[in-house]
């Protein structure tokens, strides 16, 4: 297309341009959250107990007067994404009016110390070894080496950069991030008991520090419930009579059990890794016979779905586990392909927590 167009050809031009720029500078509107975060607006405006002016507002996070100005535009930008929300107040006898700000769900979603509290998901997510990884891009096209973008930025692999100091505070944010977005599972849980019903023993593999298992331990006492993942992990970790840690390796074995758990898990690992942890599974359930099952929590994408913000969330997961893990978000049809190399005969898939499925899959 050249400069000579149409009046249509000219619309359609500042259209696309339109849209280009607004993914280039995506990333300002994540920035701009990570900052918000940072700062703890939303922990400022919920301990305020009402709405709040902007000159309350820098004055609770003891900012520089310098700083007002910008702290108005960054809120101007996060209000327009929906983070929070813009009231009136009276100031004075005059009653002038004056802006005040509160919270929106998402902004509420921030607030520390709250059991939906996702600060440390954002932490996570844009941390800076997260986001420099990208700068070797091309370079990660080019190369006739089978690792993911984070490998070819840094020479180690995500894993063993989270492993290689157990103290470290990036492992610690990892595992709160892991176990902050657990708890959403709850509600997902209230609505979906009879997945979990009639069942004896469950283990949850690569189940972290427990957060899920403890979850379906409150909800059902009489479970045995074992949460399975790396010695490093759970080593420390004390439970109960129906609540216990061990260590080992998914790839090895799955401990034995009526039920495995897969949560957040395959979608780290490509489709041979994938088929390995979903056989273990299948022979962890073995006794069962055919009352035993999977339970697999993860990303069911469907690019026909009339929702295409919910479909551009799951295809922006597929490139955050591909290139750090060269893991994967599945389709319908690449779960049934895998569940079926698997050996498994039958599969149910029940959309969950807004942009995941529950996955329940039969010997």
């Amino acid at each position: 297309m050249d400069f000579n167009t149409n009046g249509s050809e000219e619309s359609e031009l500042y259209h696309a341009q339109i849209h280009l720029y607004k993914h280039v500078y995506n990333f300002v509107s994540s920035m701009a959250l990570k900052s918000a975060m940072e700062l703890g607006i939303a922990d400022a405006i919920h301990n305020h107990g009402k709405p709040m002016t902007l000159s309350e507002l820098a004055s609770s996070l003891k900012l520089h007067t310098s700083k007002v100005n910008i702290l108005y535009r960054f809120l101007r930008l996060l209000t327009h994404n929906g983070f929070f929300a813009k009231t009136t107040l009276k100031s004075n006898e005059a009653e002038e009016e004056e802006t005040a700000y509160i919270l929106t769900p998402s902004s509420k979603l921030l607030i520390t110390g709250k059991p939906t509290c996702l600060s440390s998901l954002v932490k996570g997510a844009l941390h800076p070894s997260s986001l420099d990884m990208w700068s070797v891009s091309e370079k990660w096209f080019h190369e006739d080496k089978e690792q993911t973008l984070f490998e070819c930025a840094t020479g180690e692999s995500y894993w063993d950069f989270l492993n290689k100091d157990s103290e470290s505070d990036t492992l610690s944010m990892f595992q709160d991030a892991m176990a902050a977005d657990s708890r959403f599972f709850k509600l997902a849980l209230q609505e979906n008991k009879h997945v979990f019903e009639g069942l004896e023993s469950l283990v949850d593999v690569a189940g972290g520090t427990g957060g899920v298992a403890k979850l379906i331990h409150e909800a059902f006492p009489h479970i045995k419930c074992t949460v399975f993942d790396q010695p490093q992990v759970v080593g420390n970790l004390t439970g109960n009579e129906n609540l216990k840690f061990v260590g080992g390796d998914m790839f090895k074995s799955v401990p034995s059990a009526d039920a495995v758990l897969l949560k957040w898990v395959l979608h780290d690992w490509n489709d041979e890794l994938s088929l390995k942890i979903l056989k273990n599974s299948k022979e962890a359930i073995s006794h069962k016979g055919k009352e035993g099952k999977v339970i697999i929590i993860d990303i069911s994408i469907d690019e026909k779905s009339d929702d295409h913000g919910l479909t551009e969330l799951q295809l922006e997961y597929d490139l955050v586990m591909l290139t750090m893990f060269l893991g994967k978000e599945r389709t319908k049809k690449e779960w049934e392909k895998l569940i079926y190399d698997a050996g498994f005969s039958s599969y149910k898939i029940t959309p969950i927590c807004g942009f995941k499925s529950l996955i329940e899959v039969y010997p």
